[in-house]
């Protein structure tokens, strides 16, 4: 009763603080001439000193407005803006109380042969429909800053450390260049290298499938997408960057983005070249391409990955040379009604790398260790073409078409070891390899939407096709040599060359049709057909000794395996859009024939099944202020088993583990439910995030691990009862700028906690899992002058055991980092990254903490088109890459090649040359 007495009292007393902090405003706002409400007015105060937004609002259908906003005896300025009407203006020399406006009348912006009218300056803020929209100019940046600076000056927007965009607590996803994709929907390359001074406008909307984007549905997504537009003078010009460097140990780097625009023809040219396992297109303003720079919360491997359009590029361990040319085009055909974009990608990667690991298999007759060290070299080489065309047939139907086709190969030469202990160190096994392989992997993809809408408001049909076509060959020789130690058997020799051959094709059909029931109210229907077949081939042959090459056809590693999945799943739905509630339910049968076939040893195998399950999923949005809201989504799916886990046939491809299916699996159900609330306080600068779900399974299919003395495995899958994960967290950031200072800080928390049943040797175990992470972040400013940015994460992890082998595992990781910029003495520019990482349960031998710190000195020249940088990638030579992974069956702990202290020098020249601004 107490506990509930002392909420209750706080939060009387948190509203009443609240209430006596802040005043309202409010009024209505009308046409001077019609006396008319004038709905989606913008009503904004900003600064009467620096012109600095401090709140806004908008109008209701009625005209009206009232918004509670924090008090402050500083002059400000009110405004009122509509498009095609003059500005009105009202300065408040102080905000300490309430006021009523009563009427505002705004005069309509009309011009006349004898009459000049001046245009009215674009508001910082205003809301279109279901869009926020900034003015690029009413914000302050560098004159040499890009996108990503622009964007840390926009109320409600925080990039975190990682380079995760939010806008008001939720996620962007997607970033558009005018309405177009530039060199991939996550738009780094965009906000990284386009510069600020070239915007016109930054949209934030919710991001829609293009079904919901072509039908004008509301978007089922809680993620927002960010269009950047240009402004008008600057669409006809060339701007981009160049960037040459080379340093110590033979380290180099060089990268190109070129950029073209011409009206709404935009041509895009990028390319890159290094040996410092950088993706190239980062273009820092401080340390460029350098591995393990900014926007890297965790130093613990530099693996030269990155991706864009969906392609993943480099990815291997070690240490990677990297090579690629890319080129983007998009314009406007046939009178805007044609909207092509295309993007082409040739990538080079060679990687190397030395991996050193200790592995403790769990098991409930005593536990074992494995050691194993192996050296990998990788090259491999992709093409990327994807293109899509929105094609306008007429005022109320669209057609968009988005083909696709990748082709990947790849080289890979492997050499291993590896061997088993028991608990006393007694030798139950050891492997050596040698192996080389490489494929080739050619994919097409297509999906076509066609939406139709009619003449009553919300009506409409639409159509989707998709289909995926790929074909995978590889071919591997392998040497390997396998000793037993306990049971007294055979060595297990091999010398053989395997060929496989993949084949794979998929179409799926949506049918679907909308009926508006009322205004806000639409009854959906939709049909889905769905068919998937595949084919796996391997063949194997022995080393003849006689003929000195590979002809002795090996039966008991070569298989034939065909599979198929058809199913139709007819559905229902209801979606309603309020300006208060928003929000969709669907349901229906998805009807399944699952087939598959072995051909083993002369032997066929089939397993076929037919399944009937219901689906169902829908989410609620309920908007609860102009930056307030809550979102709830909620799924039921299944997962079906593969061919090789369902088909009871022996594969003894592996001669450490023997591997058969299990014809009798069921499909896995899920049922997944996420909620999330968000707010955003404009006058206070203040945000708070909140989300929470979980995901729980049926019959989930896991594998059963029995050993021999030999620690030889079987391995078969099979059904568990249940597993389930939750999750909740928060994040709280709040920002506080006086003159030229700034100061943000953010607090957040994320805690997890999952249930799952496993099979050991037969023996069924539980594991619950628990993790906290709390984190604290602080930026502190002086414009054009200092940067300081400090960042804690703190991460426990715990794990307990039911019938098993041991109860209990327990962990934590400490990750800090300090970032330091400045912009003094004039031209130069010195950043200082300092991180480190300290991990409690890295085994023995592997290197548990270790400091990693990133220096760059960089001067702008020639007007600022050149740019002189020095460069020392980990100045104290500590970085390492050693990772424990903990799963119910082992605690893995991994070492691989990293990159190692090196200095570079390099030279950037920035391009930019745009026409005249129109008279």
């Amino acid at each position: 009763m107490f506990k509930k007495l002392a909420i209750a009292l706080f939060l009387f007393c948190f509203t009443i603080n609240y209430s006596q902090n802040t005043i309202s405003l409010k009024g209505k706002i009308i046409d001077k001439s019609t006396s008319l409400p004038l709905e989606s007015a913008t009503i904004y105060l900003k600064l009467a000193s620096d012109e600095s937004v401090i709140d806004y609002t908008i109008s209701d259908k009625n005209g009206n407005f009232d918004f509670k906003t924090k008090k402050s005896e500083k002059p400000a300025v009110f405004i009122v803006s509509f498009i095609g009407y003059k500005d009105y203006s009202e300065k408040l020399e102080n905000l300490n109380q309430d006021k009523n406006f009563s009427f505002v009348k705004l005069t309509e912006n009309v011009s006349t042969l004898d009459e000049v009218v001046v245009q009215s300056e674009a508001p910082p803020i205003r809301i279109k429909k279901d869009t926020l929209e900034f003015n690029a100019s009413s914000f302050k940046v560098r004159p040499d800053a890009n996108v990503e600076a622009l964007l840390k000056q926009l109320p409600g927007v925080e990039i975190d450390e990682e380079g995760k965009i939010t806008v008001n607590g939720k996620e962007v996803n997607n970033i558009l260049v005018n309405g177009k994709p530039f060199f991939g929907k996550d738009g780094k390359i965009a906000t990284q290298n386009l510069p600020a001074e070239i915007i016109d406008k930054i949209q934030v909307s919710d991001t829609k499938t293009k079904k919901e984007e072509l039908s004008g549905q509301d978007a089922t997504s809680n993620e927002k997408t960010i269009n950047l537009t240009i402004q008008e003078d600057k669409n006809k010009g060339q701007f981009g960057k160049a960037t040459a460097g080379y340093g110590t140990n033979e380290r180099y780097e060089s990268s190109l983005l070129f950029n073209h625009f011409k009206d709404t023809q935009k041509i895009s040219v990028l390319g890159s070249s290094n040996n410092i396992n950088s993706t190239g297109f980062s273009m820092d303003e401080i340390f460029d391409n350098m591995g393990g720079g900014r926007n890297r919360s965790v130093y613990y491997s530099d693996n030269g990955s990155f991706g864009i359009n969906g392609m993943q590029f480099g990815g291997n361990s070690g240490i990677t040379k990297s090579n690629m040319i890319g080129m983007n085009y998009a314009d406007e055909w046939a009178n805007k009604k044609i909207n092509p974009n295309g993007s082409y990608y040739f990538t080079n990667a060679e990687s190397t790398n030395k991996n050193r690991t200790n592995r403790i298999n769990l098991l409930p007759t005593g536990n074992t260790n494995t050691l194993a060290a192996s050296e990998t070299k990788t090259i491999s080489d992709g093409h990327n073409l994807a293109m899509d065309f929105e094609i306008k047939l007429d005022s109320t139907a669209t057609l968009y078409i988005s083909p696709g086709f990748t082709k990947n190969e790849v080289k890979n030469r492997n050499t291993g070891f590896d061997a088993t202990f028991d608990e006393t160190g007694t030798a139950l096994n050891e492997n050596t390899s040698d192996n080389s392989w490489a494929s080739q992997n050619r994919t097409f993809k297509n999906k076509i939407n066609f939406y139709k809408e009619f003449k009553k408001k919300g009506r409409g049909i639409s159509a989707t096709i998709e289909n995926e076509n790929s074909t995978n060959t590889s071919d591997l020789y392998t040497k390997t040599s396998t000793r037993f130690f306990q049971s007294g058997n055979l060595a297990d020799e091999r010398d053989q060359f395997r060929n496989d051959d993949s084949k794979k094709d998929k179409i799926e059909v949506e049918l679907g049709y909308s009926e508006p029931l009322r205004d806000s109210l639409v009854f959906n229907f939709e049909t889905v057909y769905s068919y998937e077949k595949s084919r796996d081939n391997r063949i194997t042959y022995d080393f003849d000794n006689t003929f000195n090459n590979y002809s002795n056809f090996n039966g008991l590693l070569s298989n034939d395996i065909t599979s198929s999945i058809s199913s139709v799943t007819p559905m229902v739905g209801i979606s309603i859009s309020k300006k208060k509630f928003r929000g969709s339910i669907s349901m229906g049968t998805e009807i399944i024939n699952f087939n598959n076939q072995s051909d083993y040893l002369s032997n066929k195998t089939r397993v076929n099944k037919k399944y009937m399950y219901p689906k169902m999923n829908g989410y609620v949005s309920i908007p609860l202020g102009k930056s307030k809201s809550i979102y709830s989504y909620y799924s039921y799916s299944i997962d079906l088993p593969s061919a090789n886990q369902i088909l009871p046939f022996e594969n003894l491809s592996n001669p450490l583990n023997t591997i058969i299916g299990n014809a009798d699996l069921k499909p896995s159900e899920s049922y997944s439910l996420y909620f999330n609330f968000n707010n955003y306080d404009y006058p206070t600068r203040s945000g708070f995030y909140a989300y929470a779900g979980g995901k729980y399974d049926r019959n989930q299919i896991t594998a059963s691990t029995t050993y021999n003395s030999d620690f030889k495995a079987s391995t078969t899958y099979q059904n568990v009862d249940e597993a389930y994960n939750y999750y909740v967290g928060f994040s709280l950031n709040k920002s506080v700028k006086k003159e030229k200072r700034t100061l943000k800080y953010g607090l957040g928390m994320q805690a997890g906690y999952d249930y799952n049943q496993g099979l050991t040797n037969a023996a069924l175990f539980e594991s619950k899992g628990l993790r906290l992470s709390p984190r604290a972040n602080i930026t502190w400013s002086i414009e054009d002058l200092i940067t300081i940015n400090p960042t804690y994460r703190y991460t426990h992890i715990s794990n307990d055991y039911s019938n098993y082998v041991i109860d209990n595992t327990k962990s934590f990781q400490h990750n800090a980092k300090l970032e330091i910029t400045t912009y003094w003495p004039k031209k130069v520019v010195l950043g200082s990254d300092f991180g480190y990482n300290y991990n409690s349960n890295i085994a023995d031998g592997f290197q548990k903490d270790f400091y990693l710190w990133n220096l760059s000195l960089g001067y702008n020249f020639y007007k600022d088109k050149l740019l002189a940088k020095v460069k020392i990638y980990d100045v104290l030579n500590q970085n390492v890459s050693a990772v424990r992974t903990i799963t119910p069956t082992a605690i893995t702990d991994a070492e691989n090649t990293v990159l190692q202290q090196y200095a570079m020098f390099s030279l950037t020249y920035k391009l930019g040359n745009f026409g005249a601004k129109k008279k």
